[in-house]
């Protein structure tokens, strides 16, 4: 363009007459000519990009459709034969991921491709390492009595699974034939779990064989539920799903006296997991500083407000169900006034709704586990944790306009944001003045802290096998204050055992929630640098929007500094 215009220049300075309307003349249709062809570049350039996203999304699909696995007998299939058979495609999958260009999509966009990464590192982990089809007895659990509130259910799960929760009782014939039909695939696949069942992890197998036995009692009382229904063929489903349960809790413990194995996958395997998959920017060693140190926090912040509250009445745990259903009721209706009148977050039409569905009810006193403890003195730094369920609604709701977020993703990788965030919540409501009319319920607030990095502590020295699970749970009972997790044993067997099973994820709460304080203090300062106010609603909102995805990638999206995902994602796996 700077050598035309002085072509034209000289041109003019020929003929003085024609100076003024040639110059202005030709440089006008030049100028519109270059404008024609930046726009065109422009036109093309977007084009090109959406098409490019476009593909990604079909690639997606596809990869989706890889993860699960081809059915054999009638179930999915987790032979050793099958993996080595499939582990080419899996390679020329990620190529074919690695070969978009992605540098000139939006920030949106390049964040689901890293979505779609980390879930393909997550699958080579698990051919590699992880292994839950040959390591872990109870990835075999078929039958699920419960929602989990998270996106999928925590820990690894095959692709077979019955949601028994889903069903409403009394059921229709479609729905008992429908359910018939979904357990006749347990026989099969436990036949199959017997020979895939090749490792020597023992805890894990110990352990494990508790999932399974569960199983087995809840398909027996399943089977004296529906007798009424007089369907053959449901019983007949039911029966041989039990019978077959059974026998392959009889074989497991058979099993269990020649396992000699150790179970966690050691530093530098969970720190790749970390990194590569759940996409934390952190090491094993990091995450030991850091739940040591809000370990230490909830400790000593507990006994600042023990003091400060030393004059104040004692919290009074309800003792029938009257009294629980009036403070839950209390305490439910406190909780959705306080967010909307603080502006903490916008509240939606299916937040009361989905909060009122877990209220939860009296539990006599001796049979409480910690969460029941805690909420039969006040629910509500629970029901602050419960923004778990604000998030499934909303995923009902409001679906993500991201195919790519619609659904849960793939091997808990959501972990850091919805435990991190229930968790944080817990804290920041509190700090926002939840508490202000009654400070004696923060106490429980710094307990609940205390009682998740104990526990994820735990789990760090259980994965780098230097603690048995029954040693990290010390560390988790003993640690949590007032001696709540001493009272019932269920809670630390599922809690440990879960986290041995899903490394991260035990953790997650303590990470997830430094991760997201990280991201507000950016997110603050990025306001403040530009001369704009910082609101917590506004944050929360658009946290809440952007999906459950690894808060690193929640951060970048939101704030656009790439210092973590640029760390993270890239490193080969540790041999």
């Amino acid at each position: 363009m700077y050598k035309i215009t002085k072509k034209l220049k000289f041109f003019s300075m020929i003929f003085p007459r024609l100076k003024k309307q040639i110059f202005t003349t030709l440089l006008f249709i030049v100028s519109f000519n270059s404008f024609f062809f930046s726009f065109s570049i422009l036109a093309d350039t977007q084009q090109n990009t959406s098409q490019s996203y476009q593909s990604f999304v079909q690639f997606f699909k596809q990869w989706r459709s890889f993860e699960n696995p081809p059915m054999i007998e009638g179930v999915p299939d987790y032979t050793e034969k099958m993996f080595n058979q499939r582990y080419q495609q899996f390679v020329k999958l990620k190529q074919q991921l690695n070969q978009f260009k992605i540098e000139n999509w939006n920030r949106s966009e390049k964040v689901d491709w890293h979505i779609v990464r980390a879930e393909m590192n997550g699958y080579d982990f698990n051919h590699r390492v992880l292994k839950p089809w040959v390591r872990d007895p109870a990835f075999y659990k078929t039958v699920w009595t419960y929602q989990s509130d998270v996106p999928a259910h925590e820990g690894p799960t095959h692709h077979a699974l019955v949601e028994l929760w889903q069903y409403k009782f009394p059921l229709n014939q479609s729905m008992q034939n429908k359910l018939a039909k979904e357990l006749s695939v347990i026989p099969a696949l436990n036949k199959q779990a017997k020979k895939n069942l090749t490792g020597n992890a023992k805890e894990l197998w110990v352990a494990g064989i508790r999932d399974i036995k569960e199983q087995g009692l809840v398909l027996k009382k399943l089977l004296s539920r529906v007798k009424i229904y007089q369907n053959s063929s449901l019983n007949n489903s039911i029966e041989k799903a039990r019978v077959s349960t059974d026998e392959f809790v009889q074989w497991l413990v058979k099993e269990s006296k020649n396992k000699t194995g150790k179970s966690g996958i050691g530093k530098d395997n969970y720190t790749w997991y970390q990194q590569n998959v759940h996409l934390v920017p952190l090491t094993w060693e990091q995450e030991v500083t850091l739940l040591k140190r809000e370990l230490d926090r909830a400790w000593s912040s507990l006994k600042l407000e023990e003091h400060r509250n030393r004059n104040l009445p004692p919290l009074i745990s309800v003792k029938n169900a009257k009294g629980y259903d009036a403070l839950a009721e209390r305490s439910a209706r406190k909780f959705i006034d306080f967010l909307k009148a603080q502006d903490i977050v916008t509240v939606a039409d299916y937040f009361e709704p989905a909060l009122r569905q877990h209220l939860g009810s009296f539990i006599p006193e001796k049979t409480r586990h910690f969460f029941y403890i805690a909420s039969h003195f006040d629910p509500t730094p629970l029901y602050s944790h419960f923004y778990h369920w604000f998030e499934i609604a909303k995923m009902q709701h409001e679906p993500h306009t991201s195919v790519i977020r619609r659904e849960p993703l793939l091997y808990n990788i959501f972990d850091s944001h919805n435990e991190g965030l229930a968790t944080g919540v817990e804290e920041i409501f509190m700090q926002a003045g939840l508490y202000d009319d009654n400070p004696r319920v923060r106490e429980l607030v710094w307990i609940m802290l205390a009682q998740r990095a104990a526990r994820g502590l735990g789990s760090l020295y259980a994965h780098a096998n230097m603690m048995s699970m029954q040693e990290a749970g010390k560390i988790h009972m003993n640690w949590t204050p007032r001696g709540w997790m001493k009272t019932e044993p269920d809670l630390l067997i599922f809690e440990q055992h879960l986290y041995l099973r899903q490394p991260g994820y035990g953790t997650s709460y303590v990470t997830g929630k430094y991760l997201i304080e990280r991201t507000m203090a950016d997110y603050a300062k990025m306001k403040e640098d530009n001369n704009k106010p910082f609101s917590l609603k506004q944050f929360m909102d658009e946290f809440t929007a952007i999906g459950s995805i690894p808060t690193s990638l929640g951060r970048w999206e939101m704030t656009g500094l790439t210092d973590e995902i640029d760390k993270l994602g890239h490193q080969q796996l540790p041999d």
